[in-house]
């Protein structure tokens, strides 16, 4: 099937519309997050030819966001470099999740779902798949959803960025974006080990919060990724010697 053919069949296929549908509940969250983030990038001292190539390029925001008092302070590269790898490590494990529904597929098309992958994407398509059974669904789904959060997204960023002169900042509209990511990860929390997880996070970045250059957000992930790997560990160690035993019985 040429590449056209596969474009068109993906877009007309069903899950294509639900997942764009399913994304509109938190379009309108993105869509603040954008705004504040071009608004925020330019009143940071970058030019808004490349505050707009920042925001099509690296399409995070929380990295963006991280990243942006480092550049206009002045900070030595490898700290930004290593506060935007910190602050994305979150995608290694999406992608980890996600290896079960796209393996299949050839790399370069792997390659562009990482690319346009992002925090809501996954939460919703982990809501609707929840089983990582094979399916023709997964790919149009995924795509649906991110035919509805990267418009979000650019619009309202490109959008913040050609009006950063006229949006005062005491406007608040990042409270709304903030809003919209504290909905999804409280949504996450559905076990002990996301709730451990998740209290781990917030309390370690609360109480590294007097470190420089945002570091506390590297503590957080550290500590969070810790005790997740942990409680998954003993998890799995106790499902296999409950296996044994069961086998030993029989």
């Amino acid at each position: 099937m040429s590449l056209s053919a596969s474009v068109r069949a993906t877009a007309l296929h069903p899950e294509f519309r639900r997942g764009a549908r399913d994304m509109l509940q938190v379009s309108f969250g993105v869509a603040a997050w954008g705004l504040v983030t071009g608004v925020a990038m330019v009143k940071s001292g970058l030019a808004p030819p490349l505050a707009a190539l920042m925001s099509l390029l690296v399409f995070a925001g929380s990295a963006q966001l991280a990243t942006m008092p480092l550049i206009a302070s002045g900070a030595p590269m490898w700290v930004i470099w290593a506060t935007a790898t910190c602050v994305n490590l979150r995608f290694v494990i999406f992608s980890a999740m996600w290896r079960p529904y796209f393996a299949r597929l050839p790399r370069w098309r792997r390659c562009l779902i990482g690319y346009f992958s992002g925090d809501l994407n996954y939460v919703i398509f982990m809501k609707r798949f929840p089983d990582p059974t094979p399916s023709p669904a997964h790919e149009p789904y995924y795509w649906g959803g991110v035919a509805t959060n990267w418009s979000s997204w650019h619009g309202s960023s490109l959008g913040g960025i050609a009006l950063a002169d006229v949006i005062p900042v005491e406007w608040g509209l990042g409270f709304a974006g903030v809003l919209a990511l504290l909905g999804i990860a409280c949504s996450l929390l559905q076990d002990r080990a996301t709730w451990l997880s998740g209290g781990t996070a917030a309390s370690a970045a609360v109480a590294a919060y007097a470190l420089p250059l945002k570091l506390n957000i590297l503590v957080a992930i550290a500590a969070a990724v810790a005790v997740g790997l942990g409680i998954e560990a003993t998890e799995d160690a106790q499902r296999r010697a409950r296996e044994r035993a069961e086998e030993a019985r029989r």
